[in-house]
């Protein structure tokens, strides 16, 4: 379980460096800090065609009134409007947590 931990958290890293270096190509050709929120990132990638199940759709029934999440919406709306390099960042140290094994002490003898 604790590699599939790792996996998941290399990915969300990849994901935070891709984010972040897109974000950074158009701070400088804007000459303005631009930080993609989450929400329009993930609209944006359901867009492009890239995912089988709509990114946007996803987001729609996260936020909608009286759904299965309705304890969690605040969180997630709090969530969706966060940079989206942080908040991928935050995501992958939280799964490397979970997924690290301290590495074992080896006795002198």
């Amino acid at each position: 379980m604790a590699i599939l931990f790792r996996l998941v958290s290399v990915l969300a890293l990849l994901a935070a460096l891709l984010a972040g270096t897109v974000d950074a190509v158009r701070s400088v050709s804007e000459t303005a800090v631009v930080m993609t929120p989450l929400g329009i990132a993930v609209a944006s990638i359901s867009a492009s065609g890239l995912e089988m199940i709509s990114g946007l759709e996803m987001i729609e029934a996260l936020e909608r009134p009286g759904g299965s999440f309705a304890v969690l919406q605040p969180i997630v709306r709090w969530c969706l409007q966060q940079p989206a390099f942080a908040v991928f960042l935050v995501v992958a140290l939280l799964f490397w947590m979970a997924g690290y094994r301290p590495a074992r002490r080896r006795r002198l003898a």
